[in-house]
């Protein structure tokens, strides 16, 4: 059975082991470097980019994650996961370093506070109708694709949202908040079954 690892240092873990486990994949809370190893694809949830950093950083995990996620392990990034892939940050704050791996630029909390959190239906490529439910929550935006970076979904008003580079995948919402699996079976077939 697929093993799927939620980085699990701060954010919304539990929802997307949920999520995991309601597509038939056994999902692993990873905090440790063994964790780490026994997994064949990794998401790294939302919450807050910096503290997530930190928390690797003191788990001695941090080199380690870099290191898997620039060879080739399948890794999945919400909202502040994506942040964390990003290989340039707009608006971070001093010295935030990021494990990298997407040729992306990324503005934080680009849509202003929690209290400007909204939801709505997005076009995604390579997801079939109805269209992806998805939720906005301090959100970041992607203002920079790099040319081996291809773009999933953008809003209405043409910002990107979504994005895929190898064996990397970043959405900037959350859609496990939203009750949405589709985007999760997305990197399970495309990402992990395909490798």
């Amino acid at each position: 059975m697929t093993s799927i690892g939620v980085l699990a240092f701060q954010g919304d873990v539990r929802e997307h082991l949920d999520t995991i486990a309601k597509l038939g994949s056994t999902g692993v809370a990873v905090k440790t470097l063994h964790q780490l190893a026994s997994i064949d694809g990794l998401i790294i949830p939302g919450g807050e980019s910096t503290t997530i950093a930190k928390l690797a950083r003191i788990f001695e995990l941090f080199e380690p994650l870099q290191s898997a996620i620039r060879g080739g392990l399948p890794t999945f990034g919400t909202c502040a996961g994506l942040i964390l892939l990003a290989d340039r940050i707009v608006d971070g704050i001093a010295e935030q370093e990021t494990f990298g791996g997407l040729d992306v630029t990324v503005q934080r909390n680009a849509f202003g506070h929690q209290s400007e959190s909204f939801e709505t239906k997005l076009d995604f490529l390579g997801i079939d109708e109805p269209k992806v439910a998805a939720a906005f929550i301090r959100a970041p935006i992607i203002s920079q694709v790099g040319e081996k970076t291809q773009k999933l979904a953008e809003l209405d008003d043409g910002r990107v949202v979504a994005v895929r580079q190898g064996s990397i995948m970043g959405v900037s919402f959350h859609p496990e908040i939203a009750g949405e699996s589709r985007v999760h079976e997305y990197f399970l077939n495309e990402f992990i079954k395909k490798v």
